[in-house]
């Protein structure tokens, strides 16, 4: 009986030890399904930020646009305003 008793007080670092590794086991496959998942979820961003990049470019190329089209607007305004001018000295 004091063998069955000694083997089982020296079992009982092992099995500790043996829970500790499954614990470590189970953490390390948590581990590798949170940084699968963090990856997908940088890949993602990475697609929204080109995207969002090219939509700036986009928006700036626009915005030129305008300015260039307020200007010509601006031109045609004073040569419309200059030939109104031309039109009502003739008419007197």
């Amino acid at each position: 009986m004091a063998k069955t008793a000694t083997r089982s007080v020296d079992l009982e670092p092992i099995d500790r030890l043996e829970e500790k590794v499954k614990l470590l086991v189970g953490m390390v496959e948590r581990m590798k399904v949170e940084t699968a998942r963090a990856a997908e979820e940088n890949q993602r961003l990475s697609q929204e930020i080109d995207s969002l990049r090219g939509r700036l470019a986009s928006s700036e190329g626009v915005v030129a646009e305008m300015s260039s089209l307020k200007e010509e607007r601006d031109v045609i305004r004073t040569r419309v305003s200059d030939m109104l001018e031309q039109l009502e000295a003739l008419s007197l």
